[in-house]
């Protein structure tokens, strides 16, 4: 049985605002979402499953046009295969870039608390 969430519902659960929910069907990120007889929005489980997705590309920071390249190539379907996956390695590979230079960054972090608590127990002299 599929569930039938509300806006507020999917906002609830996904933490994005409810403008934020309205922005990305209006760029094109997500397919028009089905409405209740009511006219309100009606989030089925395949929208929430895309949403937590979305969220996460924004969150490694995946700008939004390259978003909004990966919603047209999974409207190709099955064609549209090779271009995701394509897509998804090269911001893989610039993630992993990031990840590089954030454990360097932190090394020298380290280095640097390990010489100001060594200094402040007398062990190095100016």
């Amino acid at each position: 049985m599929d569930m039938e969430l509300t806006i507020q519902q999917v906002a609830a659960k996904t933490e994005l605002s409810v403008h934020t929910l309205r922005y990305y069907e209006r760029i094109g990120l997500m397919e028009p979402i089905s409405r209740a007889t009511n006219g309100h929005r009606s989030y089925h489980l395949k929208d929430l499953e895309w949403i937590v997705l979305l969220k996460r590309l924004r969150t490694t920071g995946m700008p939004i046009a390259q978003m909004q390249r990966f919603a047209s190539m999974m409207r190709l379907g099955d064609a549209g295969i090779s271009q995701r996956r394509a897509l998804l390695e090269e911001h893989e590979a610039d993630l992993l870039g990031q990840v590089k230079e954030l454990q360097e960054t932190l090394a020298l972090l380290k280095d640097k608390i390990a010489y100001y608590k060594a200094w402040e127990a007398g062990q190095v002299q100016r």
